[in-house]
């Protein structure tokens, strides 16, 4: 049963590069682990645009970034670089604190291009707060996948659907991506309390209510939720256990604690979070 929808709050960041954040909204915070839901683009660049996200920290969460079109460097100062690409899951779990930039390659700044993507922020819980920041990217093909009627479905993070996917996590969850060419149909873990999925495009309803595309939908525990397409479409399914305790988010910091956070930035401030490699650039406390 769907007890809950979510619509999406636009902000353009400029060159007609729109980003749609559903989490966390005022009417619900999170869904299992995933605090922070965002939907980028589509958007076209033309040459001489690019994305420049620079350097920020982060603390008490993991960053997944999964694209449809285009391409991010990701680079991080633990000293990564990485390309991601359309399918592939670039995971990185901030711990106690670790800095990183997203930005455009080089090699495309001067053409023409797309970016279409999915970002979202996953609550680490209080035991593994603290934990050593890491970085892992698991390309497309590594991916678990469940073959459907005109459809596929690929496992992002966690298990699901008989599926496990290769990303270390922290607490029980799943993540999936379907691309549905034609019509089809799924059904969402039975297992897991909190359960929504997000539809990017397409024509699509679940237990029969239709569910308009940029749209979080919510639904009851222990229920079978049976979706479909009528079409093709592309959709986010997601959740997992609640979490426990109080969460507090600031900025680009989660913690269970107002000290770890008021911790966190001050060592920002007063620059005393590890740098990028080959990053010059600093971005004060908002």
């Amino acid at each position: 049963m769907m007890i809950q929808t979510l619509q999406a709050h636009t902000k353009d960041l400029g060159d007609g590069f729109e980003v749609r954040r559903l989490l966390p909204a005022a009417a619900r915070r999170n869904v299992g682990p995933f605090i922070f839901f965002d939907h980028m683009g589509p958007v076209r660049f033309n040459p001489g645009q690019a994305i420049d996200v620079r350097p920020h920290p982060h603390i008490g969460l993991a960053t997944v970034t999964y694209l449809f079109e285009g391409a991010l460097i990701h680079r991080d100062s633990l000293g990564f670089v990485q390309r991601i690409t359309p399918g592939d899951v670039n995971w990185m779990t901030a711990g106690h604190g670790i800095v990183h930039s997203e930005r455009s390659p080089d090699d495309e700044r001067t053409i023409a291009r797309g970016l279409h993507g999915i970002q979202v922020w996953i609550a680490l819980p209080e035991a593994d707060e603290q934990t050593e920041p890491a970085f892992t990217h698991h390309p497309k093909a590594s991916l678990p996948r469940l073959t459907l009627p005109s459809a596929e479905l690929r496992l992002i993070a966690g298990s699901g659907w008989g599926l496990q996917a290769p990303v270390k996590t922290f607490s029980p969850m799943f993540y999936a991506a379907i691309e549905a060419a034609g019509a089809t149909r799924f059904v969402l873990p039975a297992e897991y309390a909190e359960r929504a999925i997000y539809v990017v495009d397409g024509d699509v309803s679940a237990d029969d209510n239709t569910v308009a595309p940029r749209t979080v939908a919510l639904f009851a525990p222990g229920a079978p939720v049976i979706i479909n397409t009528a079409g093709a479409a592309r959709i986010m399914a997601f959740g997992g256990a609640p979490l426990g305790g109080e969460l507090h988010i600031s900025w680009n910091f989660v913690a269970s604690s107002r000290e770890r956070i008021d911790e966190a930035r001050t060592r920002w401030r007063e620059q005393r979070f590890q740098a990028v490699p080959g990053e010059s650039e600093f971005i004060p406390l908002p």
